[in-house]
């Protein structure tokens, strides 16, 4: 009985150090030009600089996740600092931009905008067409 206190407490004593670290929890909500969500949307973060503890072990510098169908993306326990975060998805302009996260949790809110309309040099566009 004393083993199984004695590990509950050194379990709990390790938590809170976690939660003063130097990691934050990203969510990343995506949605369309008319405040839809969007799901299946890919997001992509990539931890580009910050502050950390020195340590020993490596760590992971880049996350690949689908938003969910409420246009959510959850990621847990990322190093704080500058965060590159780029999404895409299907008939919509993908998105890119850089935040500094400072906070120990973080709503990160994306607002895809729909494709441009293609450009073509044939047809109405074409300088010669006018010509004619």
């Amino acid at each position: 009985m004393r083993k199984v206190i004695l590990l509950v407490l050194l379990l709990a004593m390790c938590l809170p150090s976690f939660a003063d670290s130097d990691y934050t929890l990203v969510t990343v909500k995506v949605t369309d030009d008319r405040g839809k969500p969007v799901d299946r949307a890919n997001v992509r973060l990539v931890f580009k600089q910050g502050r950390r503890k020195l340590t020993m072990k490596k760590i992971k510098r880049s996350w690949e996740l689908k938003t969910t169908q409420e246009g959510t993306a959850k990621l847990p326990g990322i190093p704080k600092g500058d965060i590159l975060i780029q999404v895409t998805a299907k008939n919509h302009q993908s998105f890119g931009e850089t935040f500094t996260i400072e906070e120990d949790e973080k709503l990160v809110e994306v607002s895809l905008k729909p494709p441009q309309a293609p450009y073509s040099v044939h047809g109405p566009n074409d300088p010669r067409a006018k010509a004619k």
